[in-house]
């Protein structure tokens, strides 16, 4: 898909989310701001399902920390705590995309070991961090942006 595909796709995702979410709760639980119609960032990740909630999540959210991860990652369970609490006590949303399910959306956002978090800020990705980070350093990275 190219760049300009992913776009379109997008920006038609966010108009619809819109239109049925105007007077309600957002894809993924949030409620919307009725101000700017952005939903607001569950308290718990959202475990990415397909390539179409990847791009949904990404743009849904002002922010969004991205954890690319694996089940058999020591490193991964490691951080796992620590991105929940980025979910839980943050205004980002937290996404985790297992690696060996989607592989296609790793490979199109470069990952090439795990963890990786990328944080999209505005439905474009603005920081790429590998490997397992404390969470003071998370927070910090995704409070610049919220």
């Amino acid at each position: 898909m190219t760049d300009d595909q992913l776009e379109a796709l997008r920006e038609q995702k966010r108009q619809e989310l819109l239109n049925e979410g105007a007077a309600g709760t957002g894809a993924e639980g949030g409620s919307d701001d009725a101000e700017t119609g952005v939903s607001a960032a569950p308290d718990d990740p959202i475990h990415v399902e397909s390539v179409e909630q990847f791009s949904t999540v990404t743009t849904d959210y002002d922010v969004v920390l991205v954890d690319f991860y694996a089940d058999w990652c020591g490193p991964c369970k490691m951080i796992e705590p620590t991105v929940a609490a980025i979910a839980a006590e943050t205004d980002a949303a937290v996404a985790k995309v297992d690696i060996d399910q989607h592989q296609g959306l790793a490979a199109q956002y470069g990952v090439r070991s795990v963890p990786t978090l990328l944080l999209f800020a505005d439905g474009k990705q603005v920081e790429q961090i590998v490997g397992a980070q404390d969470e003071s350093k998370l927070r910090s990275l995704v409070e610049r942006y919220c």
